[in-house]
């Protein structure tokens, strides 16, 4: 049995996603193993995150700073906004820095089931940032959930009074993925996505 405040750090590891009880008490004791060079680092780290974290007025993205570093960074594309349900989502596509354009967070997605209703949801500001002018394009990159789509449907019949483009991020098969393992939701998608060869 380790400490009392060893165990409390490993209950504290736990509830992260993606970390059991197991995978919890691992960290801690490489934590422990480790703590004349990381430990300190990781307490540092979390202390200036719980200081600094704000939220992004403009986006909805999570940072350091207000407007977070996307809306701040003059590179962008200030005529494109992609909508997404949450900031994971956000992160993931930026990862892949292949969009240039601005996001805005939605904080979730329709649900019926869950009581999520639009007003819950940070519709009114994509509108507001639409109809404030300067948008060309707004990209719809909802998760290929029944949730998801909906949300996309709801905003796209909100936004097609203005004079915008509204796309949405193309679904079906995955890069190397062989035909007989996808499901058939999957391949209907492909199917009514698919498009000329030249």
């Amino acid at each position: 049995m380790a400490s009392q405040e060893i165990e409390d750090l490993a209950s504290a590891l736990a509830r992260l996603p993606g970390l059991g009880p197991r995978s919890a008490r691992r960290a801690v004791l490489w934590l422990v193993k480790h703590r004349e060079t990381a430990l300190d680092q990781v307490i540092a780290a979390l202390s200036a995150v719980r200081d600094k974290l704000v939220e992004c007025e403009s986006c909805g993205n999570v940072d350091t700073q207000n407007p977070c570093s996307i809306c701040a960074d003059p590179r962008r594309d200030v005529k494109s906004i992609c909508v997404v349900e949450d900031v994971a989502d956000l992160w993931a596509l930026d990862r892949a820095r292949l969009y240039t354009g601005r996001y805005h967070v939605l904080g979730g997605k329709l649900s019926a089931l869950d009581g999520v209703r639009p007003e819950d949801l940070s519709i009114d500001q994509l509108l507001g940032r639409v109809e404030a002018g300067g948008i060309d394009e707004v990209v719809l990159a909802m998760n290929a959930t029944l949730e998801g789509q909906t949300t996309a449907h709801y905003i796209a019949e909100r936004l097609e009074d203005f004079p915008i483009r509204i796309t949405q991020l193309a679904h079906g098969l995955p890069v190397g993925g062989e035909l007989d393992y996808l499901d058939e939701g999957t391949l209907a998608q492909a199917l009514r996505a698919r498009r000329p060869l030249s």
